[in-house]
């Protein structure tokens, strides 16, 4: 039986003071998940207002430290929206974990952004659909480099921002999360 197409290319990301390089299966995302940004696209911050959802590993593009990712417009949308995020990489697989054993499971943190086309995602919502489309799409995940747990510790507080040309455009604290990493 011969194939019809070319099996997907694995998507792996650099680590670290290293030369290996983390496998990336899937990539799950947590909306709403920052008081700040709750309140702005209009939700009260609560636990039960969280979404998720799930982007592609092929809409990672990664970013060489001290280089500029280079994110070409998606095509559709005349309005993207950025948001600077904190990445759990997960080591081992689990099921039904234990809060008290949760941070076991994490290989190492990385900042990545989440891209999302919310001219269409609006839309969708709007009219009650799916709104994968807003955030599912080629380049949506910029991805740095994975920090090993076991160099870096785990990140339980900390700043983390981002410049746009320079001018500050969002700062949060991850002690902000409404649920932690290990709640998630």
């Amino acid at each position: 039986m011969s194939e019809l197409f070319a099996a997907a290319v694995p998507v792996a990301v650099p680590i670290a003071q290293s030369n290996d390089c983390f496998a990336v299966r899937r990539i799950y995302c947590i909306g709403r998940n920052y008081v700040e940004h709750a309140r702005e696209m209009g939700a009260e911050p609560d636990r039960q207002s969280l979404v998720f959802f799930n982007k592609p590993t092929d809409a990672i593009l990664y970013v060489a430290p001290g280089m500029v990712g280079q994110f070409p417009y998606p095509p559709g949308s005349n309005n993207v929206h950025y948001e600077m995020e904190l990445v759990v990489a997960l080591g081992k697989r689990g099921r039904d974990i234990p809060v008290e054993q949760a941070l076991e499971y994490v290989f190492g943190y990385a900042l990545g952004l989440d891209m999302t086309r919310r001219d269409l995602q609006t839309e969708m919502k709007r009219q009650g659909y799916p709104w994968e489309i807003g955030k599912a799409f080629d380049h949506a995940a910029p991805l740095g480099q994975i920090h090993r747990v076991d160099k870096v510790g785990h990140c339980q507080q900390g700043a983390i921002w981002l410049k746009v040309n320079g001018i500050e455009k969002q700062r949060a604290d991850v002690s902000q999360l409404i649920c932690l990493c290990q709640e998630i």
